[in-house]
């Protein structure tokens, strides 16, 4: 299911340049304006919903990525090796935060989980480059329902070597994704409960 984005004219190119605080309430507002639809949807989890969150037409948003990525940056450990998260959710999040490392003189390398391993070549679950032994590796999610998507690209880099030690995620629905990673030793943080969403979005009505 998709649904239209709206492109904001050139002159609301404000993704680049503004503070932190007020971008976090620009793309909450973004989120709610393209992101959040209300009815009756069933989830990848297989569970049933009153509403949805698709993430997707932010984070491949030109300012929606550059916010996204500025943001998840900011939140990321000062000895963080890469970012990872599982495929397609987490695709265009790892892409723009690394780009943006870049930018901020920070480079960190992003790594796309496969859920199955590629049938051909290497045969390989993990693409991106390839790190030392024991990195530290942050993996991120667009959005955490039960924690489990996130927890199998943790399980392929933990195969693959790399410490992970925290999970970042754009928007936890809070349905027991916290809780689950709690348990798995795991750090979480989000950038938006969905309360933040729920709230502001009732305020745009």
């Amino acid at each position: 299911m998709s649904y239209p984005a709206e492109i904001l004219p050139q002159s609301e190119a404000w993704a680049a340049n503004t503070e932190i605080n007020t971008l976090r309430n620009k793309l909450l507002d973004l989120l709610c304006q393209t992101a959040y639809k209300e009815g009756d949807f069933l989830l990848s989890s297989g569970q049933p919903s009153k509403y949805y969150i698709n993430c997707k037409l932010v984070t491949l948003h030109p300012q929606g990525a550059l916010a996204t990525g500025r943001l998840l940056l900011a939140m990321l450990p000062a000895d963080t090796q890469a970012v990872a998260g599982l495929t397609l959710g987490a695709d265009p999040i790892v892409s723009a935060v690394s780009v943006v490392s870049a930018y901020e003189n920070r480079p960190i390398p992003g790594l796309i989980i496969r859920k199955e391993a590629k049938g051909h070549g290497t045969q390989a679950y993990i693409e991106g480059p390839i790190l030392p032994e024991g990195a530290k590796v942050v993996v991120l999610e667009d959005v955490v329902t039960t924690g489990q998507s996130a927890m199998k690209a943790v399980e392929k880099l933990r195969d693959a070597g790399y410490t992970v030690e925290q999970v970042i995620s754009l928007v936890d629905r809070k349905q027991g994704g916290a809780e689950f990673y709690q348990s798995q030793g795991l750090k979480f943080e989000t950038v938006y409960g969905i309360e933040d969403i729920q709230q502001r979005y009732g305020e745009r009505k």
